[in-house]
């Protein structure tokens, strides 16, 4: 009897108790569950905090709470055109509101179907990859929208990529993606969904050098993204996937593709309807097509000059000028710098024809006899970058040089036939074609507050980036003159004093010869004339003796005076423009004659704001008292000569421009014809200009074509009878105001007009200004 109760107690203990098997089981699991969620926990902390620094560095809470994407600064013409931006990337922010709603609907069912429900991370995404990555199937990818703009907007993939884990293999792209979800969870706290999206649409990169919603829609439809059609709207958001892959014009048809899944997306999350659907799927891709530049806009030249001046503000006041998002508000008037390109461009294009026709066949870079400069083209492709580039890699060997020097391209040059060409040409060859061509350089300025109103630097700044403005100096000729005058002025003489046409010697000094300046056409009258009609006629011979009275050191202290900064050399040329100067300082001086003898420095900028509207600084001109209110008066009246008095240099603007109102102007030559200038004057605009060859050896031949009332003078005739013409200006067309106190002295010369002074004797130089202005236009040499 006591066997079985031994085998059955013997039963009982080895047969094992089901639920307590399970419980073990399941006691296991949990403490192995919630060591890895304690584990995960730790994990999610430690990079957060960066432990130790093996994970890389987290935004703080401040930069969370102020993400910042590269905005490009803008920058305004003064009434209100936006002229153009300086960018590192192209990023205009648009507000929600302004964003339609088939582009909200097509990035949220392209991108993040479940956004509206989520907290910054989808876990049923997060499953559905994972078992992607377990069964190798593939399954669509697990970030939110919300993670995509934490990865864009703090650069998770590159500016905190900085721990000691990062390097180890395996763990980089987890390190990563816990910080996007980490900041994913983080915006969602502080940002509604709607700010989600703008910052997603803001930031991302579209291709073309196109960032954000704003400057894609520009780019390739010439829209504002409120205006986008759904397909339209449908192919900005399958861009952003791949800007290079999906570029519609590169790759017009895998854009099409794109963009149809897309709309796909759309239909199947219900965003549109079947009929919707097959409408916008059926329709081309019909572009808008512009790369936004630098290159491009208004006032180019201006801009780069601008830009000079912002870099170093910037730098003072720690701010980024391409990347700030900064309003720049400058004094240019858009319409009177859209008169003034066209008045250079106009001009010049005609100046180049007559130009290329005189030295067709012929070498035009000559030395001061007519002879043609040997190794001219050879010693100036020694100064380009190219040359350089090629001496370092070649390591001086003068026949590889030569041999790539030589090498025929293609390439697209300027031309005034289209605006540019695609050629077959050589180095050498590109450096003869641009050594043939004219520039020019042009400047409006109101003389009462400083604002420069147009800026003209060259004739394209696509190809020629120089400034012929403010960066280039040349010779200034007889528009130096003044600065001689106003010094006679104030030292007591009228502009009725008169003196005879004969030559002026100075003697030999300090191993310089004798000097006897001629006029124009050579010879000397004998006659006398009055200042006002010296300076009008631009007699060298009078200015000379009132050089040689008043001493070339006063003729510099006048000019530095009247804000000239450049060197002047006190010689006895210096009453003739012997020493190279800017159209800038020269506008800046006249307009002291204009404003009452107050000296003011062309102002460019009025203010800067920042991104959000708030005024960082507002700009006020610099002045100074330079001449009595009198002399400025009366020399403003000196300059009216040139266009009032029978044999003015400038005559032309009443014969053949016809223009009724008061205008001061002053032309100059230099020697060769190598450049030509006029100044122009009115109550409240002063403009300067220049015309010439990129070296002083390359002009024309003659007076004819070569002297500044033919070469310059007519661009201000242009510009000026725009201006006049557009009402919405409002230029001045009164007479320059007098002095409230009377004058000391006589200006009315009329008297001896009977005598000695002979009105009506005009020397060959000046005839050539009594053309009618049909004689400017289009003729053949």
């Amino acid at each position: 009897m006591a066997y079985p109760a031994t085998k059955k107690a013997k039963s009982t203990a080895r047969k094992p108790n089901s639920s307590g098997r399970f419980t073990g089981i399941t006691r296991t699991f949990w403490v192995l569950f919630g060591a890895g969620i304690l584990g995960l926990i730790l994990y999610v902390l430690a990079v957060s905090v960066n432990f130790l620094n093996l994970f890389g560095r987290m935004p703080n809470l401040k930069t969370l709470e102020n993400p910042k994407s590269e905005l490009a600064s803008e920058i305004y013409s003064a009434d209100g055109v936006l002229m153009g931006k300086y960018f590192h990337e192209n990023r205009t922010p648009a507000e929600y509101e302004e964003l339609p709603q088939h582009l909200v609907d097509a990035l949220i069912a392209t991108e993040d179907a479940r956004f509206e429900e989520h907290s910054g991370i989808d876990l049923k995404g997060l499953g559905r990859a994972a078992m992607g990555i377990v069964t190798f199937r593939k399954s669509g990818g697990a970030s939110t929208l919300t993670q995509q703009v934490a990865k864009m907007l703090f650069r998770t993939r590159e500016d905190l990529n900085d721990g000691a884990l990062n390097d180890v293999p395996g763990l980089r792209m987890i390190i990563i993606k816990t910080k996007e979800w980490i900041m994913a969870v983080r915006l969602e706290r502080n940002y509604t969904k709607r700010e989600i999206l703008r910052m997603y649409l803001n930031t991302a990169e579209y291709g073309s050098n196109a960032f954000g919603i704003t400057v894609a829609a520009k780019t390739f439809f010439n829209k504002k993204p409120a205006n986008l059609k759904l397909e339209e709207a449908a192919l900005l958001v399958g861009v952003v996937n791949g800007p290079s892959w999906f570029n519609p014009v590169r790759n017009p048809e895998r854009s099409k593709r794109r963009r149809n899944w897309v709309l796909s997306q759309m239909n199947k999350y219900h965003y549109i309807d079947e009929p919707t659907y097959q409408k916008a799927v059926a329709r081309p891709i019909a572009l808008d097509y512009k790369v936004e530049n630098q290159n491009e806009g208004i006032a180019p030249y201006f801009r780069v000059e601008v830009s000079k001046m912002l870099k170093a503000w910037a730098k003072e006041t720690d701010h980024d000028l391409y990347a700030d998002g900064l309003k720049i508000y400058t004094t240019i008037d858009s319409r009177m710098q859209k008169y003034a390109e066209g008045a250079v461009a106009e001009h010049m294009k005609l100046q180049q024809k007559w130009f290329d026709q005189q030295w067709k066949g012929q070498q035009p870079w000559r030395d001061e006899n007519g002879k043609v400069i040997p190794n001219f083209l050879s010693s100036s492709i020694q100064r380009t970058e190219r040359y350089k580039s090629l001496f370092n890699r070649y390591e001086g060997n003068k026949d590889s040089i030569k041999y790539y020097l030589n090498k025929k391209y293609k390439m697209k040059v300027f031309t005034w036939q289209g605006g540019e060409k695609e050629v077959l040409m050589s180095p050498m060859d590109s450096l003869a074609y641009y050594k043939r061509i004219l520039h020019s350089g042009f400047m409006a300025m109101n003389p009462l507050n400083g604002q420069v109103k147009a800026w003209v630097g060259g004739i394209n700044f696509k190809y020629i980036k120089y400034d012929h403005v403010k960066q280039g100096k040349r010779q200034p000729g007889s528009t130096f003159k003044p600065f001689v005058y106003v010094a006679a002025i104030d030292q007591g003489y009228s502009p009725c004093y008169q003196r005879p046409d004969v030559p002026t010697t100075f003697p030999a000094e300090r191993g310089r010869p004798a000097y006897t300046p001629k006029n124009f056409e050579g010879s000397y009258s004998g006659r006398s004339f009055t200042l006002r009609q010296a300076l009008a006629r631009s007699m060298n011979s009078i200015t000379a003796w009132l050089v040689q009275k008043l001493e070339p050191a006063t003729i510099v202290s006048y000019a530095k005076r009247l804000g000239i900064t450049s060197p002047i050399e006190a010689v006895p040329a210096v009453g003739f423009g012997s020493s190279d100067v800017s159209i800038y300082e020269l506008a800046g001086a006249y307009s002291t004659f204009v404003n009452k003898g107050v000296w003011t420095s062309p102002m460019m900028v009025t203010r800067i704001e920042d991104k959000n509207g708030n005024v960082l600084r507002d700009f006020m001109p610099q002045t100074r008292e330079a001449l009595s209110e009198e002399t400025a008066y009366l020399m403003t009246y000196m300059l009216r000569g040139a266009t009032e008095e029978q044999g003015g240099t400038s005559i032309i603007l009443k014969n053949g421009f016809k223009f009724p109102y008061e205008m001061g102007a002053k032309t100059g030559t230099t020697s060769n014809y190598s450049d030509g200038w006029f100044m122009g004057l009115t109550p409240d605009l002063v403009c300067g200009m220049w015309v010439g060859g990129e070296d002083r050896s390359v002009h024309f031949r003659t007076g004819a074509y070569g002297q500044g009332s033919r070469l310059a003078l007519p661009i201000y005739g242009l510009f000026m009878r725009k201006v006049y013409s557009d009402k919405s200006i409002g230029i001045n067309t009164g007479p320059f105001p007098k002095p409230e106190k009377p004058l000391s002295i006589e200006i009315d010369c009329s008297r001896y007009y009977g005598g000695s002074a002979q009105r009506d004797t005009i020397p060959y130089d000046q005839k050539l200004n009594q053309v009618d202005l049909n004689d400017l236009q289009d003729q053949d040499i």
